[in-house]
């Protein structure tokens, strides 16, 4: 990286970071823009060219020339047809006028390409089972009828060199983990993830030069039932009634040799399999390893595996096969337990202060052959203090080690995942701290945002939102990392969405999930209430879980500004309105409303079923309208028109002349407002009304899962961030800050949850780590930090820079700060309230200009950078309005740059 002006960093490809094995035939090559040492203020990028090759030293495969677009942040690939199997170097250079151009290198490799597989799948045998080891008493009961042994597979194989290139494409109908000549392959976890297999299974790729030798070889897998034909949902049922019966492996090992020549080792009946030492491993019930069934040298040279009977071929369709096109689940951080409390003369309980998802990395000393080390899991603790689980319902969440000859084991589950913050181990008479590890297990999504805030309450809650989006992203965005469900509901995500965007980068992680979404779509149009959709589940999607199918791709292509999610989707989002549409012709959605679910988990009375779909079949078609209109598509103003006479319908049939919608809840207000339903008379009325109903409520708030996040937003918007405040601070419940006063670290499913009347609400629907309430986590960035986006900006063109401080408490630290990594740059504001000044700092990335308002007192003078804000170069005074507290905010215009704002009151 190089350049004394603008410098392109962070570059992408398909908004990942140097893939391996891409299967996008024209993949976004993206990039961020930080300033040199010398740029000044305002400098903006004014042209860019991007080259691509097979060799950093050969002649271009590719040149953009030199493209003059000030707003580009990246382009899509239009060169010649890339080849598979290829490396492609990328080099990007920007131009600002009067600056020396800044430069970047990166590089993106192509996968297998389907026609091109020569692979079978293979399984083990199952014409005869062996049945797993009965739980013993003691245990967790589970039903371990249809519960396997994890199989091992082989192949044994000479290279004739070493080679200079060595790829592994590998994926299951399973989870699987590769190992080659005795190491483990990559670092993927519950890989391949999970897809609709009936439409695609994702395959990944692996760089494995380092670990092939000349001579003999072995390349090995262990296979496991994961979402294919495990237990899935709460559908007691094994999931073989869902997808398959039996794991699956296919894989192929590409070797290139210094002579030029190629050899190709993949699965088919040449490969051998035993039952190995993972007695069984589900994602519900647990993992079971037992070391006296161990293999030793299973995975390496030298084994005579002639008495394992041949792998199964099980197929050799290939058509559903598509490259991984966001990063895997990856083991991310770990944690040391906080307190160990011994429960019995071989029983302990660890605390790891955290609820997250993930595993027990365990050292188990003193072993004995036949011993067996029980690890259950547990977000809370009940009143008499042991591990709390009647939440889990039928998920047994249970780990066993059963020792074999050796006295020390290290046991870490390898195919199965636990929602839990409490492990209770027993059958060891001594658990140091150094002998546990909580290992924290999710989808790998670069964090992008960072808060933090005088309010201790406020900062712990977003640490809770924070630790819930960890948890919930496992290869798709699921409801909970605990019980037996862990699905890929839509409305929790598309309600999550804003807040889970400026946490972390999800470009890659959505734009795969909605491929799901669309897989899941039926003929008709409908879309479902989750994805992936299970076989043989018939589920009509639900007014606000349906719609997501239209929210999230028209969020991400504000958020990212990439339009190609837009053109996947648009057919599908027009299908969609088509299909509440042709049902509901009078523009009143009643019917085809599936479960219809309205608010859910709501407090008090309940906003009226017809109000909340009618809501979001307008919100839906105006949307859908504007991906159109984006994408130049002629279906816009159809769908335009369809939205303002659903308005219409709206407002006549659920608004009264006072402003109030029927059921006059705090949701039904909210979803007007927020998706411009009303005309501007009625739209100051309603505000009005949402706000007494805020008010009468404590100050509280009445909203279920498709309220919560616009309450804070609207409440803002129409001038009363002060009730905003007020709900995010308050600490009875229901509040956001009520589960801290009982040690939550994550966000709940419910409001009451757990309550000092009544304690548990009741188990069959009580998770204590789901994201859907943390959706206030989007106005902690926007409202309170300030960092905002301008009304039809995208990719944070235009920002407004806005903070909404804190009611003031005499003798407390008043102040704020948020920093986001943005498809431009890097974004970041602090800002800071004393008794006669208030202080503002602002980062305003290359490409982007915002627009700031910087709160004052009357007669207050305000500075910049140590100069009269007017004389500020690079400032431009706008003016002055009202601010929605009460005072006025001076306004100014800047573009990128750094920038520090006092005003104060004159001496």
């Amino acid at each position: 990286m190089t350049g004394g002006g603008l410098r392109p960093y962070a570059l992408r490809c398909d908004h990942r970071t140097t893939p391996l094995g891409i299967g996008e035939p024209a993949p976004l090559l993206s990039w961020r823009l930080a300033p040199g040492a010398t740029t000044p203020r305002g400098a903006a990028p004014a042209a860019y060219r991007v080259r691509v090759t097979t060799d950093p030293d050969g002649p271009d495969l590719w040149d953009t020339g030199l493209v003059s677009d000030g707003d580009a942040t990246g382009v899509v690939y239009a060169g010649p047809p890339l080849r598979s199997r290829t490396r492609y170097h990328w080099h990007v250079t920007v131009w600002t006028g009067g600056e020396e151009p800044g430069h970047a290198d990166s590089w993106f490799e192509t996968g297998l390409e389907a026609p091109e597989w020569r692979a079978s799948w293979i399984a083990r045998d199952w014409s005869a089972i062996e049945v797993v080891d009965p739980p013993e008493e003691g245990e967790r009961a589970l039903d371990a009828q249809g519960l396997l042994p994890c199989p091992l597979l082989r192949k044994a194989f000479t290279a004739r060199a070493v080679p200079v290139r060595a790829r592994l494409y590998v994926s299951a109908r399973g989870l699987y983990e590769m190992r080659i000549n005795g190491v483990r392959v990559g670092d993927a976890e519950l890989a391949p993830g999970w897809t609709d297999y009936a439409h695609r299974v994702q395959y990944q790729s692996y760089d494995v030069t380092a670990a092939m030798t000349e001579g003999g070889n072995v390349v090995a897998a262990t296979l496991a039932d994961g979402w294919w034909s495990g237990y899935v949902g709460f559908d007691p049922r094994r999931a073989g009634a869902h997808y398959g019966r039996f794991p699956q492996l296919i894989a192929e090992l590409h070797l290139d040799y210094p002579d030029g020549s190629a050899e190709v080792v993949a699965t088919d009946a040449s490969w051998r399999t035993h039952p190995g030492p993972t007695r069984y491993a589900d994602l519900l019930m647990g993992e079971c390893r037992d070391v006296r069934h161990d293999v030793e040298g299973w995975d390496r040279p030298g084994l005579d595996d002639t008495a394992w009977p041949a792998a199964r071929v099980a197929g050799d369709d290939v058509t559903t096969l598509v490259a991984a096109a966001d990063e895997p689940v990856r083991a991310l951080a770990e944690l040391a337990p906080v307190e160990i409390i011994r429960t019995g003369p071989d029983g302990h309980l660890v605390d790891f202060g955290q609820n997250f998802a993930g595993r027990v990395r365990l050292t188990a000393r003193g072993l004995r052959r036949g011993t067996r080390v029980v690890v259950r899991h547990g977000e809370a603790l009940d009143e008499a203090g042991a591990l709390y689980t009647a939440n889990l319902r039928t998920a047994a969440a249970t780990d066993v080690l059963i020792a074999g000859d050796r006295a020390e084991e290290v046991f870490e589950p390898r195919f199965t995942y636990h929602g839990f913050r409490y492990a209770e181990v027993t059958g060891l008479a001594d658990l140091r701290p150094e002998d546990v590890t909580g290992v924290v297990l999710h989808s790998d999504t670069p964090w992008a945002g960072s808060f933090d805030c005088s309010d201790g309450a406020v900062k712990r809650l977003h640490h809770n939102i924070t630790w819930g989006q960890r948890s919930n992203f496992v290869s798709v965005p699921t409801d909970c990392p605990q019980r037996d469900e862990r699905l890929g509901w839509l409305a929790d995500a598309q309600v999550f969405l804003p807040t889970a965007c400026l946490n972390a980068d999800v470009a890659a992680f959505f734009a795969k999930w909605m491929r799901d979404v669309l897989d899941a779509q039926g003929p008709d149009g409908g879309f479902t209430n989750v994805a992936p959709r299970l076989t043989g589940v018939a589920d009509e999607g639900a007014p606000g879980w349906a719609d997501a199918g239209v929210l999230i791709p028209w969020h991400l292509y504000l958020t990212y500004g990439d339009e190609r999610i837009l053109a996947r989707s648009l057919d599908a989002m027009c299908a969609w309105i088509d299909f509440v549409h042709r049902h509901n012709p009078d523009l009143i959605w009643r019917h085809k409303v599936g479960p219809h679910f309205a608010d859910w988990l709501s407090i008090g009375r309940p906003t009226p079923r017809e109000v909340v779909a009618t809501a979001y079949f307008a919100r839906s078609a105006e949307l859908t309208a504007r991906a159109a209109a984006v994408l130049g598509d002629d279906r816009a103003e159809r769908y335009a028109a369809l939205a303002r006479d659903v308005r219409a319908a709206f407002v006549t049939r659920f608004v009264s002349a006072d402003g109030r919608v029927e059921g006059d809840t705090q949701t039904g207000h909210l979803l007007a407002l927020a998706f411009d339903l009303l005309p501007p008379d009625l739209d100051d009325l309603a505000a009005k009304r949402l706000a007494v109903l805020v008010e009468e409520a404590g100050p509280g708030l009445s909203t279920g899962f498709l309220g919560v996040g616009l309450i804070a937003p609207v409440l803002d918007r129409v001038g009363r961030p002060d009730l905003a405040h007020a709900l995010l601070r308050r600490t009875n419940p229901p509040s956001w800050l009520y589960p801290l006063r009982h040690g939550a670290t994550t966000i709940w499913e419910r409001w009451d949850g757990y309550t000092d009347e009544r304690g548990f609400q009741a188990a069959a629907m009580n998770s204590f780590n789901h994201y859907a309430l943390g959706s206030v986590g989007e106005w902690l960035y926007r409202g309170l930090a300030g960092i905002d986006q301008a009304a039809g900006s995208v990719g944070y063109r235009e920002l407004v820079v806005r903070p909404r401080p804190f009611e003031r408490r005499p003798g407390e630290p008043d102040w704020a700060r948020a920093t986001y990594e943005s498809a431009r740059g890097r974004i970041a504001v602090r800002w800071e309230r004393e008794d006669d000044a208030f202080r503002l700092d602002v980062t305003v990335p290359p490409g982007s200009t915002a627009t700031v308002h910087v709160p004052v007192e009357d007669a207050w003078a305000v500075w910049e950078s140590g100069d009269p804000v007017g004389d500020s170069p690079g400032v431009e005074v706008v003016g002055t309005e009202p601010a929605v507290a009460g005072g006025r905010s001076l306004v100014c215009r800047v573009g990128s740059g750094d920038y520090r704002f006092l005003a104060r009151r004159p001496a």
